[in-house]
């Protein structure tokens, strides 16, 4: 482990899950909670501590004394500085009043519904031993110091917990992911105190977690994947010459194909190089022994289409170093993925527009339906073409453009190709601030097709038109300078402003040149980079093109495979919390 997942695991706090259980026979204890006891029943909606007199015989005041006084004091044993803000300012609110004390110990709904959540955060790939539950001890005769640093660490771990669903385990900046996307951090706070403030708990603290489906679809692989790790994984495929559909190969080789693809649920439906083969579909006839049979080239596309490589059906070079990714980092990849959900806000509003550099894909949605989607042409692999995440608000389409050339593209790419070269793609040379610039004129070769989609950021990057539509063509497009391509521009401009195809073509197809048109309701525009994602139900393994998930992988890793330790105190905890 690099140096920097070591300071960055050091700098976050470490639960002692096994600690946790030492206190929780006190909550399975309690049979149905304070409310029921005094007779109270909590209102459905909302939750308020109850003022308490005492908790097991020990005054409340002196607790709630001892509570203010830790607040005051230096943060508890690895609380992080914002999960210990977060804290003390939920702690504010309430008039440092105990938060899951009863009279008789622990609130037994609101404490299990906690660990219900920690147990949870599981199958998000999150670390669970990264929650300040503490070293809580059970006794008989509770102290206020106990019981007040119960509360506390209890509080601490809702803090912690919330905000890590809510923005993740991670800071993407730690990591170079480059991601300017605004976590909401200023709103915490608040959606903390909301969600104490319901009476279920245990809904509450999952409506902060992402909700979408694709989330889901990778929680769901994740528990497949920790299963084919545990199992050993899938062996690794030996190293071949580039395989055609239909020629001769080494049988330990096409059996060992098969035999990853079958792990992948990725099956050929015949062949005769391995006696673990599946059986063959009504009609079809086996190859000879040593052919890669055109079944077996048929699984090998499924699986480069899968995985972000072009598929020709080719068993080369690319695709078996991509077979022999090891299954305990495609599942780290999972978890990762996972990660960059949780970087982003909960609410992408009524209409908003994503693209996932990493699928080459924009999609567009209406009150929570997919309603348009398309190719994308997206940044080169080098540093200064890179397409960053952020996000930004279209506010205009213009048509039959200018390519106004960036200076150091026309430092780079024109100047030196000559006058011939600008006079036959159309361009001119033009002068701004006192500085010679180029720009391409509207019309057929223009770099920005007829149209192009605005929303002002920091990085210049916008949506437009290409005359180079031959290149969606590609299974992995990477050709830009960092603007994104789309491949069905007409059709966006109609569901952006809302027109008519034949008005969008008119305005495409005759001048005025460079017209700008505002966009009716200003729309969301998120452009992501998801190198694992669910498609059509499907898991995909995308192309990472930037190498973003080097840095974030490792640290992700013992979320993603809880250690021996952590699953066996995770096993206790469920059956606990089941009690």
């Amino acid at each position: 482990m690099n140096s920097m997942v070591k300071a960055f695991r050091s700098a976050r706090p470490r639960v002692a899950l096994a600690a946790l259980l030492l206190w929780l026979p006190v909550v399975a204890g309690c049979s149905r909670g304070e409310s029921a006891k005094t007779g109270k029943t909590e209102n459905p909606q909302t939750w308020a501590p109850e003022k308490l007199t005492s908790v097991q015989g020990v005054p409340a005041t002196d607790i709630e004394a001892l509570i203010q006084k830790k607040l005051d004091g230096p943060k508890l044993d690895r609380i992080d500085d914002n999960q210990w803000a977060h804290t003390k300012r939920l702690y504010k609110i309430y008039g440092s009043n105990p938060l899951w004390l009863t009279s008789n110990g622990l609130h037994e709904t609101r404490t299990k519904a906690l660990t219900n959540a920690v147990l949870a955060a599981n199958t998000d790939g999150m670390r669970l031993d990264d929650y300040p539950v503490g070293a809580l001890k059970q006794t008989k005769t509770p102290t206020a110091e106990q019981l007040a640093t119960a509360d506390l660490i209890l509080t601490a771990t809702y803090t912690s917990l919330g905000e890590d669903l809510l923005t993740g385990q991670v800071d993407p900046r730690t990591v170079a992911q480059a991601w300017h996307v605004n976590p909401e951090g200023e709103n915490i706070d608040s959606a903390l105190v909301r969600n104490l403030r319901y009476a279920q708990l245990d809904k509450a603290l999952a409506t902060m977690r992402p909700t979408d489906d694709d989330y889901a679809g990778l929680s769901k692989q994740l528990q497949i994947y920790r299963v084919i790790v545990a199992k050993g994984g899938w062996q690794p495929v030996p190293n071949t010459e580039n395989l055609k559909p239909g020629a001769p190969g080494n049988p330990a080789v096409l059996a060992a194909v098969r035999n990853r693809m079958a792990v992948e649920g990725i099956v050929p439906a015949s062949g005769a190089d391995t006696a673990s083969m599946q059986p063959s579909p009504q009609g079809s006839k086996a190859s000879p022994a040593g052919t890669y049979d055109h079944d077996l080239a048929a699984a090998v596309a499924l699986f480069q289409e899968r995985h972000g490589i072009n598929v020709d059906s080719s068993l080369g070079k690319e695709t078996i170093e991509s077979m022999n990714v090891p299954a305990s980092y495609r599942l780290a990849e999972i978890a990762a993925n996972m990660e960059r959900y949780r970087w982003l806000p909960r609410s992408f509003g009524k209409r908003y527009i994503f693209v996932n550099v990493s699928a080459f894909k924009l999609e567009a949605y209406d009150s929570g339906q997919k309603t348009l989607e398309m190719k994308v042409i997206v940044g080169q692999e080098y540093q200064d073409k890179a397409t960053p995440v952020f996000a930004d608000s279209m506010e205009t389409v213009v048509f039959r453009p200018y390519w106004n050339v960036t200076p150091d593209i026309a430092a780079k790419e024109i100047f030196p190709k000559g006058d011939a070269y600008m006079a036959r793609e159309n361009m001119e040379t033009y002068r701004e601030n006192g500085q010679l610039r180029v720009r391409q004129r509207p019309g057929p070769k223009n770099a920005l097709g007829f149209v192009k989609f605005l929303f002002p950021n920091d990085f210049n990057i916008y949506l437009h038109d290409t005359p180079n539509h031959e290149l969606f063509k590609e299974d992995v497009r990477a050709f830009s300078h960092g603007c994104i391509r789309v491949e069905k521009p007409a059709e966006l401009a109609q569901w952006v402003l809302g027109w008519p195809a034949d008005k969008v073509q008119a305005e495409m197809d005759n001048p005025p040149d460079n017209k700008s048109v505002k966009v009716p309701n200003k729309i969301p525009v998120y452009i992501t980079y998801f190198t694992t994602y669910i498609n059509n139900g499907q898991l995909y393994f995308g192309n990472d093109l930037y190498n973003r998930d080097d840095k974030l992988v490792p640290i992700v890793m013992s979320g993603a495979m809880p250690s021996k330790e952590v699953v066996d105190a995770i096993q206790a905890l469920r059956r606990i919390a089941s009690t």
